[in-house]
């Protein structure tokens, strides 16, 4: 009988039993790369907001639910062919040394900026090495080249934006402070409303993610990381919408027969309980 560990083999284990046909699981049987990504992404996102919460324990499971899509990945890689668990373990052992030769081999870096420079110059070889391996595999990437190429395109819009803004900085294409930046959410605002009055929904879309990506850049030059700051107004909400419900529900109401001007009013209530209590 299968029983837990802290041994990773055994999670290898698992994951090889629940694959393998006829005796395996029928739903992770079924699973390939591309239906087992959403979860990944998911599952990346619960340990982000176990760590928002400061809950240790979720944290240890959500790691592991983490690291379950990992060897998932893996072995399906296995199956095909590809590579196993060994080799995602080996590729980043030997990242980490190479990029750690102040840690693991001679070199002069020894402060935080100087790491910084040589961890980027050994990352630009790296990515000139897989290049090359892929194009001699016959595969290309056009979206990938150039300066802005090292910025995923896979990470959420929010992040995307804020890399990609960061990256440009570093060759001068930025804002030198962060009143013109103001100026432009301003003019992003007013471009919004003509499309908006214009009812062009393309116009409408295309200017609210300039405007999005202007709000972006404020808040990396203010050191306010975009998207904790929404995550908090998220839970800002989340918060201030259940003291609405839970008024109603003692008032007898249901929350949706409640009228606007209802809910604004106990809306205005949970952000003066919440100036009280500082």
């Amino acid at each position: 009988m299968m029983e837990a560990s802290k041994d990773i083999s055994r999670l290898i284990e698992i994951m090889a039993a629940l694959r393998t046909p006829v005796t395996g699981c029928p739903w992770d049987l079924e699973q390939d790369f591309a239906s087992i990504k959403p979860y990944t992404i998911e599952e990346a996102y619960e340990v982000a907001d176990a760590i928002e919460r400061k809950d240790m324990d979720d944290l240890c499971e959500e790691l592991g639910d983490l690291l379950l899509q990992v060897v998932f990945h893996a072995r399906m890689a296995e199956e095909a062919g590809d590579f196993a668990f060994g080799d995602v373990v080996e590729a980043v052992t030997r990242k980490m040394i190479r990029r750690h030769p102040h840690v693991f081999a001679r070199s002069d870096a020894d402060t935080p900026g100087a790491v910084k420079i040589q961890w980027d110059e050994i990352k630009q070889e790296e990515k000139r090495e897989r290049a090359e391996r892929r194009l001699s595999r016959g595969i290309t990437e056009d979206f990938k080249a150039g300066f802005l190429g090292s910025v995923h395109r896979s990470q959420p819009a929010l992040t995307e934006a804020l890399k990609l803004q960061e990256r440009a900085a570093k060759v001068g294409f930025d804002w030198s402070e962060a009143e013109p930046i103001l100026d432009k959410i301003e003019e992003e605002v007013r471009e919004l409303r003509e499309a908006l009055q214009a009812g062009h929904p393309e116009k409408v879309a295309d200017e609210l993610g300039d405007l999005i990506f202007a709000m972006v850049n404020i808040g990396r030059h203010v050191g306010t990381d975009p998207e904790n700051a929404l995550r908090g107004t998220n839970t800002k909400f989340r918060r201030r919408f259940n003291h609405i419900e839970t008024e109603l529900e003692k008032s007898g109401e249901r929350l949706e027969a409640a009228s606007l001007e209802r809910m604004e009013d106990l809306w205005q209530a949970a952000k003066a309980i919440e100036r009280q209590l500082g």
